[in-house]
Formats: structure tokens, sequence, C-alpha cells
């Protein structure tokens, strides 16, 4: 069993920055991929971004390439998820969640899957207003 627990969401300007953590309890992520999703009230949840944490490879939504940046520590034990230069569009409630596979191509290619993850946290807010 591994507990995620997202953290770091908060009301922010637009343009502004924000870090997110999704750490991890029990057992470190070695083996593991972390995806990042978000979902606005009345909206589909939605992929944003994949972390293999074995490999350290990473891939991001269209949506958001350029703007967020995925990154672990060096225990393995917490994933971050760096925003820059936020939109009103990027509020939502950000989760993250874990899936044992080496195969980063089968969750994240295209688009982020919604199915198939272990473990899911809590969600953190993030919204973002003048």
């Amino acid at each position: 069993q591994v507990q995620l627990v997202e953290s770091g969401g908060g009301l922010v300007q637009p343009g502004g920055s924000l870090r997110l953590s999704c750490a991890a309890s029990g057992r470190s992520l070695d083996y593991y991929v972390i995806g990042w999703f978000r979902q606005a009230p009345g909206k589909e949840r939605e992929g944003v971004s994949c972390l293999s944490l074995r490999e350290g490879s990473t891939y991001y939504a269209d949506s958001v390439a350029g703007r967020f940046t995925t990154s672990r520590d060096n225990a393995n034990t917490t994933v971050y998820l760096q925003i820059h230069s936020l939109k009103p569009e990027d509020t939502a409630i950000y989760y993250c969640a874990a899936v044992a596979t080496p195969h980063i191509y089968y969750y994240c290619s295209g688009y982020v899957i919604s199915q198939g993850w272990q473990y899911w946290g809590q969600g953190t807010q993030v919204t973002v207003s003048s």
C-alpha cells in the first residue's frame, strides 16, 4: 500500500509560479510512474504530466508543455510539479497518482490515460485569479 499526499496548492495571481508536492508514505517510489492530473468543476479529469522514477523520463500534455516541470527528490519519496506562468484556466484540483510499471509509454503517450493507476492522492486546490 502506498499513500500519496498532495500539498502546495493555493491562490496565486496570473503569471505567478507554484510548486506542488506529492509525498509517498511507507515506501519509496523507485519502480513507479507518477502522473499528475487536474480537474476543474464540471469538467473531465485531465492528465498533465508523468514521471518515471526509475529512469527519470518525463511526459507533458500539450496544454502545459513549457510551463510545467515534474521532478523527484533524491530519496524517491516526493515528486514535484513546478508550474510557471500560471493562467486562470489552470485553476483546478490537482491530483497525483502512482502505478508500478516500467512502461511510461503505455500511460503517457499522446495523452495521459485515466485508468489503471493504483494509488491516488486526495488533491490540492490551485486557484489562479487577480
